[in-house]
């Protein structure tokens, strides 16, 4: 599988792409912004979905550009794409709605697409609808784990408690190499 990390935005977040050699299509991962940047890394890819681990506008801004793929969120995030101030856009001036999900992610849940398979894992705690993405021994957290770090939980959605029980969760799967939003990743120890 190739991962490709695309640094998006005024905030830089990580836009993912997977892909598989040989086919001629790719998932995508927290389409940030910069649209233009990402379709120009996807290479002539069609998009075969679009992956969301939360709705703040800083990983939906780019959404837009790839809403005739199907979109999944957890339903508990989806009203961020459609409200300002839950997506925290408000905060940074951006009011623009983007488009719908098609789809809802929960727990546990296996996905395949572009010939990739996925696995759902609700990680609560920067967000009510927090996932990661955990595809063999990678694992795409989203802003719930950083590299010596870890993401907010003073914003709406927001639970200090789960996140402690998310990241208990996660730092239990040694060897994962996992990609966050935003900055380096690095291997679960």
């Amino acid at each position: 599988m190739r991962i490709q990390t695309i640094p998006v935005g005024e905030l830089q977040t990580n836009c993912y792409i997977l892909s598989l050699n040989g086919r001629d299509d790719a998932v995508l991962i927290d389409p940030g912004d910069e649209a233009d940047k990402i379709k120009l890394a996807l290479n002539g890819k069609k998009v075969a979905a679009v992956l969301l681990t939360h709705g703040h506008y800083d990983h939906t801004g780019a959404l837009h550009a790839f809403s005739d793929a199907p979109i999944y969120i957890h339903q508990m995030d989806s009203v961020m794409l459609d409200d300002a101030h839950y997506s925290i856009g408000s905060y940074m001036g951006d009011l623009h709605k983007r488009p719908a999900a098609t789809d809802y992610l929960s727990e546990g849940q296996t996905l395949n697409l572009a010939g990739i398979t996925f696995e759902v894992l609700h990680t609560p705690g920067h967000t009510r609808g927090c996932v990661c993405f955990k595809v063999g021994n990678d694992l795409f957290t989203g802003d719930t784990l950083f590299d010596g770090d870890y993401g907010r939980t003073d914003l709406p959605g927001g639970s200090e408690e789960q996140m402690r029980v998310s990241l208990r969760r996660l730092l239990s799967l040694h060897g994962c190499r996992f990609y966050p939003g935003h900055g380096p990743g690095n291997i679960i120890k």
